[in-house]
Protein backbone atom coordinates (compact mmCIF):
# COMPACT_ATOMS: atom_id res chain seq x y z
CA UNK A 1 0.00 0.00 0.00
CA UNK A 2 1.02 3.41 -0.88
CA UNK A 3 1.30 5.57 2.38
CA UNK A 4 1.87 9.37 2.48
CA UNK A 5 3.97 10.95 5.52
CA UNK A 6 4.53 13.91 6.71
CA UNK A 7 6.39 13.34 9.51
CA UNK A 8 7.81 16.76 10.34
CA UNK A 9 5.29 19.67 11.90
CA UNK A 10 5.15 21.31 14.91
CA UNK A 11 2.40 21.55 17.84
CA UNK A 12 0.16 24.89 19.23
CA UNK A 13 3.33 24.55 22.19
CA UNK A 14 6.06 26.09 19.45
CA UNK A 15 6.45 29.41 19.05
CA UNK A 16 4.92 31.08 16.14
CA UNK A 17 2.17 28.48 15.71
CA UNK A 18 -1.34 28.47 14.74
CA UNK A 19 -3.42 27.27 18.01
CA UNK A 20 -5.17 25.29 15.49
CA UNK A 21 -1.82 22.87 15.71
CA UNK A 22 -3.74 20.16 17.63
CA UNK A 23 -4.87 16.83 17.38
CA UNK A 24 -8.66 17.85 16.38
CA UNK A 25 -7.75 20.15 13.50
CA UNK A 26 -4.12 18.04 12.52
CA UNK A 27 -6.64 15.01 12.09
CA UNK A 28 -9.19 17.12 9.95
CA UNK A 29 -6.24 18.33 7.54
CA UNK A 30 -4.72 15.34 7.17
CA UNK A 31 -8.12 13.58 5.67
CA UNK A 32 -8.35 16.70 3.31
CA UNK A 33 -4.82 16.68 2.26
CA UNK A 34 -5.11 12.80 1.50
CA UNK A 35 -1.98 12.32 4.59
CA UNK A 36 -1.72 8.86 5.80
CA UNK A 37 1.29 9.75 8.99
CA UNK A 38 1.67 12.65 10.65
CA UNK A 39 3.84 13.37 12.77
CA UNK A 40 3.32 14.57 16.11
CA UNK A 41 5.76 17.68 16.29
CA UNK A 42 6.79 18.45 20.20
CA UNK A 43 6.43 15.01 21.60
CA UNK A 44 8.92 16.66 24.72
CA UNK A 45 6.63 19.61 25.21
CA UNK A 46 4.81 18.25 28.98
CA UNK A 47 1.68 19.70 28.13
CA UNK A 48 1.46 18.17 24.56
CA UNK A 49 3.04 14.84 25.58
CA UNK A 50 -0.18 15.01 27.93
CA UNK A 51 -3.04 15.65 25.44
CA UNK A 52 -1.26 13.24 23.39
CA UNK A 53 -1.37 10.43 26.35
CA UNK A 54 -4.82 11.92 27.08
CA UNK A 55 -6.53 12.54 23.55
CA UNK A 56 -4.89 9.66 21.41
CA UNK A 57 -4.78 5.85 21.10
CA UNK A 58 -1.69 4.32 21.10
CA UNK A 59 -2.07 1.14 18.55
CA UNK A 60 0.17 -1.71 18.48
CA UNK A 61 1.28 -0.53 14.85
CA UNK A 62 3.83 2.25 16.80
CA UNK A 63 1.47 4.92 15.51
CA UNK A 64 -0.71 7.17 18.13
CA UNK A 65 -4.55 7.51 16.49
CA UNK A 66 -6.98 9.94 16.68
CA UNK A 67 -9.98 10.95 14.33
CA UNK A 68 -8.96 8.10 11.99
CA UNK A 69 -5.27 9.47 11.37
CA UNK A 70 -2.15 7.69 12.35
CA UNK A 71 0.57 10.05 13.94
CA UNK A 72 3.83 9.09 14.46
CA UNK A 73 5.78 10.58 17.36
CA UNK A 74 8.09 13.20 16.60
CA UNK A 75 9.48 16.48 17.57
CA UNK A 76 12.19 18.79 16.35
CA UNK A 77 14.95 19.82 18.93
CA UNK A 78 17.36 22.80 18.51
CA UNK A 79 20.92 21.98 19.70
CA UNK A 80 23.10 25.42 19.96
CA UNK A 81 26.78 24.76 20.99
CA UNK A 82 30.18 25.95 20.12
CA UNK A 83 32.26 23.38 17.89
CA UNK A 84 35.92 23.97 16.12
CA UNK A 85 35.79 27.15 17.55
CA UNK A 86 32.28 28.37 15.91
CA UNK A 87 29.03 28.57 17.06
CA UNK A 88 26.83 25.62 15.88
CA UNK A 89 22.69 25.67 15.57
CA UNK A 90 21.86 22.46 14.11
CA UNK A 91 18.13 21.23 14.06
CA UNK A 92 17.49 17.68 14.83
CA UNK A 93 13.86 15.46 13.84
CA UNK A 94 13.56 12.81 16.46
CA UNK A 95 11.12 9.98 15.25
CA UNK A 96 10.00 7.49 18.07
CA UNK A 97 7.94 3.91 18.49
CA UNK A 98 6.39 4.83 21.65
CA UNK A 99 4.97 6.77 24.45
CA UNK A 100 7.49 4.67 26.69
CA UNK A 101 10.24 5.24 25.17
CA UNK A 102 9.41 8.99 24.44
CA UNK A 103 8.90 9.63 28.24
CA UNK A 104 12.70 8.38 28.52
CA UNK A 105 13.98 10.33 26.07
CA UNK A 106 12.27 13.27 27.86
CA UNK A 107 13.18 12.22 30.83
CA UNK A 108 16.36 12.26 29.71
CA UNK A 109 16.69 15.66 28.17
CA UNK A 110 14.40 17.14 31.02
CA UNK A 111 17.34 16.76 33.34
CA UNK A 112 19.33 18.76 31.54
CA UNK A 113 17.28 20.80 29.45
CA UNK A 114 14.32 23.24 29.48
CA UNK A 115 11.94 21.44 28.00
CA UNK A 116 8.84 23.63 28.83
CA UNK A 117 9.71 27.05 27.32
CA UNK A 118 8.75 25.44 23.60
CA UNK A 119 7.25 23.03 21.92
CA UNK A 120 10.93 23.14 19.55
CA UNK A 121 13.35 23.38 22.59
CA UNK A 122 16.73 24.37 22.69
CA UNK A 123 19.48 22.48 24.14
CA UNK A 124 23.08 23.03 25.00
CA UNK A 125 24.38 19.94 23.51
CA UNK A 126 25.65 19.06 20.20
CA UNK A 127 23.83 16.99 17.74
CA UNK A 128 26.20 14.02 18.07
CA UNK A 129 25.36 14.46 22.52
CA UNK A 130 21.61 14.31 21.07
CA UNK A 131 22.05 11.68 18.79
CA UNK A 132 23.80 9.16 21.91
CA UNK A 133 20.94 10.18 24.31
CA UNK A 134 18.11 9.18 21.83
CA UNK A 135 19.87 6.07 20.37
CA UNK A 136 21.35 4.97 23.49
CA UNK A 137 17.44 4.81 24.66
CA UNK A 138 16.40 2.74 21.79
CA UNK A 139 17.45 2.06 18.17
CA UNK A 140 14.29 2.31 16.95
CA UNK A 141 14.21 6.21 17.26
CA UNK A 142 15.51 7.66 14.47
CA UNK A 143 17.57 10.80 14.29
CA UNK A 144 17.00 13.21 11.30
CA UNK A 145 18.95 16.63 10.35
CA UNK A 146 16.01 18.70 9.51
CA UNK A 147 16.45 21.03 6.39
CA UNK A 148 19.70 20.16 6.10
CA UNK A 149 20.79 23.49 4.10
CA UNK A 150 18.50 26.41 5.73
CA UNK A 151 21.64 28.97 6.37
CA UNK A 152 21.12 29.26 9.98
CA UNK A 153 19.76 26.19 11.58
CA UNK A 154 20.84 23.34 9.85
CA UNK A 155 23.73 20.68 9.93
CA UNK A 156 24.90 22.26 6.32
CA UNK A 157 23.94 25.56 7.17
CA UNK A 158 26.11 28.39 5.55
CA UNK A 159 26.49 30.79 8.64
CA UNK A 160 26.12 28.18 11.70
CA UNK A 161 26.40 24.12 9.72
CA UNK A 162 29.25 21.77 9.26
CA UNK A 163 30.81 20.24 5.69
CA UNK A 164 29.78 17.04 5.99
CA UNK A 165 27.24 15.03 7.99
CA UNK A 166 31.03 12.95 10.01
CA UNK A 167 32.27 16.35 10.89
CA UNK A 168 28.71 17.00 12.54
CA UNK A 169 27.52 13.82 14.34
CA UNK A 170 31.08 12.11 14.48
CA UNK A 171 30.81 8.32 14.99
CA UNK A 172 27.24 8.74 15.14
CA UNK A 173 27.00 9.20 11.55
CA UNK A 174 26.73 5.72 10.55
CA UNK A 175 23.84 5.62 12.67
CA UNK A 176 22.33 8.50 10.69
CA UNK A 177 19.85 7.03 8.01
CA UNK A 178 18.12 9.98 6.75
CA UNK A 179 18.14 13.72 6.31
CA UNK A 180 15.49 16.36 5.67
CA UNK A 181 16.23 18.48 2.07
CA UNK A 182 13.75 21.07 2.94
CA UNK A 183 11.84 23.80 1.24
CA UNK A 184 14.37 25.00 -0.30
CA UNK A 185 15.99 22.05 -1.96
CA UNK A 186 15.07 19.37 -4.07
CA UNK A 187 16.40 15.50 -3.92
CA UNK A 188 18.06 16.69 -7.50
CA UNK A 189 20.32 19.24 -5.42
CA UNK A 190 21.07 16.49 -2.62
CA UNK A 191 22.16 14.12 -5.31
CA UNK A 192 25.20 16.04 -6.07
CA UNK A 193 26.63 14.95 -2.85
CA UNK A 194 28.13 11.68 -3.19
CA UNK A 195 28.27 11.49 0.74
CA UNK A 196 24.24 11.71 0.58
CA UNK A 197 23.74 8.88 -1.43
CA UNK A 198 23.67 5.88 1.67
CA UNK A 199 20.97 7.98 3.18
CA UNK A 200 16.90 8.37 2.69
CA UNK A 201 16.21 11.66 1.20
CA UNK A 202 13.27 12.60 3.16
CA UNK A 203 10.49 15.84 2.56
CA UNK A 204 8.45 17.27 5.47
CA UNK A 205 5.90 20.44 5.44
CA UNK A 206 7.55 21.69 8.90
CA UNK A 207 4.17 23.11 9.33
CA UNK A 208 3.16 25.49 11.78
CA UNK A 209 -0.49 25.58 10.65
CA UNK A 210 -3.20 23.05 9.64
CA UNK A 211 -3.34 23.92 6.42
CA UNK A 212 0.45 23.67 5.10
CA UNK A 213 0.64 20.31 6.78
CA UNK A 214 1.47 18.15 3.29
CA UNK A 215 2.99 21.13 1.50
CA UNK A 216 6.08 18.34 1.25
CA UNK A 217 5.90 14.78 2.31
CA UNK A 218 6.71 11.35 1.96
CA UNK A 219 4.94 8.12 0.08
CA UNK A 220 6.06 4.97 1.10
CA UNK A 221 5.67 1.42 -0.55
CA UNK A 222 4.84 -0.74 2.82
CA UNK A 223 3.07 -4.15 3.40
CA UNK A 224 1.35 -3.03 6.76
CA UNK A 225 0.74 1.03 8.12
CA UNK A 226 3.51 0.55 10.75
CA UNK A 227 6.22 1.82 12.13
CA UNK A 228 8.92 -0.80 12.09
CA UNK A 229 8.02 -1.04 8.61
CA UNK A 230 8.22 2.53 7.78
CA UNK A 231 11.23 2.36 10.15
CA UNK A 232 12.74 -0.46 8.01
CA UNK A 233 11.86 1.39 4.59
CA UNK A 234 13.91 4.60 5.88
CA UNK A 235 16.82 2.54 7.44
CA UNK A 236 17.65 0.31 4.82
CA UNK A 237 16.33 2.30 1.67
CA UNK A 238 15.07 -0.62 0.27
CA UNK A 239 14.49 -0.29 -3.74
CA UNK A 240 10.98 1.31 -4.14
CA UNK A 241 10.16 1.39 -0.01
CA UNK A 242 10.28 5.28 -0.59
CA UNK A 243 8.39 5.28 -3.98
CA UNK A 244 8.47 9.37 -4.20
CA UNK A 245 8.48 12.12 -2.04
CA UNK A 246 6.39 15.39 -2.99
CA UNK A 247 8.21 18.74 -3.57
CA UNK A 248 7.70 22.53 -3.30
CA UNK A 249 9.31 23.53 -6.01
CA UNK A 250 12.98 24.69 -4.36
CA UNK A 251 12.27 28.49 -5.72
CA UNK A 252 9.52 28.70 -3.32
CA UNK A 253 11.37 28.18 -0.13
CA UNK A 254 12.88 30.89 1.86
CA UNK A 255 16.67 30.04 1.49
CA UNK A 256 17.02 29.19 -2.06
CA UNK A 257 18.96 32.34 -3.41
CA UNK A 258 21.68 34.44 -1.77
CA UNK A 259 20.61 38.09 -0.35
CA UNK A 260 19.32 40.80 2.12
CA UNK A 261 15.33 41.26 2.52
CA UNK A 262 15.73 44.54 3.66
CA UNK A 263 17.60 45.78 1.05
CA UNK A 264 15.54 43.90 -1.91
CA UNK A 265 18.58 42.37 -2.61
CA UNK A 266 18.28 38.58 -4.20
CA UNK A 267 20.97 37.13 -6.22
CA UNK A 268 21.88 33.55 -7.54
CA UNK A 269 25.51 32.35 -6.48
CA UNK A 270 27.35 33.54 -9.43
CA UNK A 271 25.98 36.97 -8.92
CA UNK A 272 27.25 36.59 -5.09
CA UNK A 273 30.34 35.70 -6.97
CA UNK A 274 30.76 39.03 -8.49
CA UNK A 275 30.26 41.16 -5.68
CA UNK A 276 32.65 38.93 -3.41
CA UNK A 277 29.34 38.31 -0.81
CA UNK A 278 28.91 41.34 -0.08
CA UNK A 279 25.74 43.34 -0.33
CA UNK A 280 25.84 45.91 -3.15
CA UNK A 281 22.72 48.35 -0.89
CA UNK A 282 24.26 47.59 2.85
CA UNK A 283 27.67 46.56 2.03
CA UNK A 284 27.51 43.45 4.97
CA UNK A 285 28.01 39.91 3.82
CA UNK A 286 24.95 38.30 2.24
CA UNK A 287 22.73 35.43 3.42
CA UNK A 288 24.00 32.68 1.70
CA UNK A 289 21.15 30.63 0.50
CA UNK A 290 20.52 27.13 -0.21
CA UNK A 291 21.60 26.73 -3.78
CA UNK A 292 25.09 28.60 -3.35
CA UNK A 293 25.77 26.04 -0.40
CA UNK A 294 24.96 23.01 -2.34
CA UNK A 295 26.97 24.32 -5.26
CA UNK A 296 30.13 24.90 -2.30
CA UNK A 297 30.27 21.23 -1.34
CA UNK A 298 29.07 18.75 -4.33
CA UNK A 299 31.42 17.17 -5.53
CA UNK A 300 29.49 15.79 -9.24
CA UNK A 301 27.77 18.72 -11.41
CA UNK A 302 24.28 19.18 -11.62
CA UNK A 303 22.28 16.99 -13.03
CA UNK A 304 23.59 13.58 -11.95
CA UNK A 305 20.88 11.19 -10.69
CA UNK A 306 22.47 8.42 -8.26
CA UNK A 307 21.45 4.74 -9.15
CA UNK A 308 18.57 3.96 -7.28
CA UNK A 309 17.40 7.04 -6.26
CA UNK A 310 13.82 7.31 -5.10
CA UNK A 311 12.05 9.53 -7.54
CA UNK A 312 10.56 13.04 -6.48
CA UNK A 313 7.19 15.14 -7.73
CA UNK A 314 7.19 18.98 -7.46
CA UNK A 315 4.00 20.36 -6.67
CA UNK A 316 2.65 23.66 -5.54
CA UNK A 317 0.00 23.47 -3.17
CA UNK A 318 -3.15 23.36 -4.34
CA UNK A 319 -4.78 26.98 -3.29
CA UNK A 320 -1.74 28.46 -4.99
CA UNK A 321 -2.96 26.71 -8.05
CA UNK A 322 -6.51 28.01 -8.17
CA UNK A 323 -5.65 31.22 -7.17
CA UNK A 324 -3.25 31.61 -9.94
CA UNK A 325 -6.53 30.35 -12.30
CA UNK A 326 -8.88 32.24 -10.87
CA UNK A 327 -7.04 35.28 -10.50
CA UNK A 328 -7.72 36.07 -6.71
CA UNK A 329 -5.65 35.43 -3.40
CA UNK A 330 -4.73 32.06 -2.29
CA UNK A 331 -6.56 32.84 0.98
CA UNK A 332 -9.34 34.75 -1.01
CA UNK A 333 -13.25 32.91 -0.15
CA UNK A 334 -13.89 32.41 -3.99
CA UNK A 335 -10.65 29.87 -3.69
CA UNK A 336 -11.48 28.62 -0.37
CA UNK A 337 -15.55 27.61 -1.97
CA UNK A 338 -13.13 26.24 -5.01
CA UNK A 339 -11.04 24.20 -2.57
CA UNK A 340 -13.42 22.48 -0.73
CA UNK A 341 -15.74 21.82 -3.69
CA UNK A 342 -12.92 20.00 -5.49
CA UNK A 343 -11.98 17.95 -2.04
CA UNK A 344 -15.28 16.99 -2.18
CA UNK A 345 -15.14 15.73 -5.88
CA UNK A 346 -11.88 13.96 -5.48
CA UNK A 347 -11.41 13.49 -1.87
CA UNK A 348 -8.04 14.96 -1.18
CA UNK A 349 -5.87 17.89 -2.51
CA UNK A 350 -3.11 15.19 -3.43
CA UNK A 351 -6.02 13.18 -5.37
CA UNK A 352 -6.97 16.54 -7.36
CA UNK A 353 -3.40 17.34 -8.34
CA UNK A 354 -2.89 14.22 -9.57
CA UNK A 355 -6.69 14.01 -11.16
CA UNK A 356 -6.73 12.84 -14.75
CA UNK A 357 -7.37 16.07 -16.95
CA UNK A 358 -10.77 15.49 -18.44
CA UNK A 359 -11.91 14.47 -14.93
CA UNK A 360 -10.49 17.61 -13.35
CA UNK A 361 -11.89 19.60 -16.64
CA UNK A 362 -15.71 18.45 -15.89
CA UNK A 363 -15.19 19.30 -12.33
CA UNK A 364 -13.37 22.68 -12.81
CA UNK A 365 -13.62 23.51 -16.27
CA UNK A 366 -10.50 24.42 -18.44
CA UNK A 367 -8.69 26.93 -16.59
CA UNK A 368 -8.16 25.28 -13.49
CA UNK A 369 -7.22 21.85 -15.15
CA UNK A 370 -4.57 23.64 -17.64
CA UNK A 371 -2.95 25.14 -14.35
CA UNK A 372 -2.53 21.78 -12.78
CA UNK A 373 -1.58 20.20 -15.75
CA UNK A 374 1.50 22.96 -15.71
CA UNK A 375 2.51 22.38 -12.46
CA UNK A 376 3.15 18.53 -13.01
CA UNK A 377 4.71 19.19 -16.08
CA UNK A 378 7.23 22.17 -14.92
CA UNK A 379 5.65 25.17 -17.11
CA UNK A 380 5.63 27.62 -14.46
CA UNK A 381 7.84 30.65 -13.80
CA UNK A 382 10.03 30.33 -10.68
CA UNK A 383 10.57 33.51 -8.78
CA UNK A 384 13.52 32.15 -6.30
CA UNK A 385 12.99 32.71 -2.00
CA UNK A 386 15.80 34.28 -0.34
CA UNK A 387 16.97 35.48 3.24
CA UNK A 388 13.91 34.39 4.63
CA UNK A 389 11.30 35.66 2.24
CA UNK A 390 9.39 32.71 0.39
CA UNK A 391 9.26 32.58 -3.41
CA UNK A 392 6.57 32.46 -5.55
CA UNK A 393 5.51 30.02 -9.01
CA UNK A 394 3.75 32.08 -11.57
CA UNK A 395 1.98 29.66 -13.97
CA UNK A 396 0.38 31.78 -16.16
CA UNK A 397 2.14 34.80 -18.21
CA UNK A 398 0.93 38.19 -18.18
CA UNK A 399 -0.54 38.35 -21.33
CA UNK A 400 -2.28 35.37 -20.31
CA UNK A 401 -4.42 36.33 -17.57
CA UNK A 402 -6.94 38.27 -19.51
CA UNK A 403 -6.72 35.34 -22.19
CA UNK A 404 -7.87 31.88 -23.24
CA UNK A 405 -5.57 29.27 -21.96
CA UNK A 406 -3.52 28.00 -24.52
CA UNK A 407 -2.79 31.03 -26.57
CA UNK A 408 0.27 31.72 -25.69
CA UNK A 409 3.14 29.61 -24.14
CA UNK A 410 5.14 29.86 -21.04
CA UNK A 411 8.38 30.61 -23.46
CA UNK A 412 6.89 33.65 -24.12
CA UNK A 413 7.09 35.27 -20.80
Amino acid sequence: MLAVADLHIHSKYSRATSPGMELETLSKWAKIKGIDIVGTGDFTHPEWYKELEKKAIETDAGFLQYGGVNFCLSSEISCIYSQGGRGRRVHVVVLSPSLEVVAQINEALGKRFNLKSDGRPIIGASALELAEIVLNISDKNIVIPAHIWTPWFSVFGSMSGFDSLKECFGEKARDIYAIETGLSSDPAMNWRLSELDRVQLLSNSDSHSPEKIGREANVFELDHLTYEEMYEAIRYKEKGKLACTYEFYPEEGKYHYDGHRLCNVSFAPEETKKHHGICPVCKKPLTIGVMNRVDALADRPDGFKPKGAAPFESLVPLKEVLGEAMGKPAASKAVDGEYFKLIKVFGNEFAVLHAPAAKLKKAAGDRIAEAVRRVEEGRVKKVAGYDGEYGHIIIFGKDEKEREVGQKTLGEF
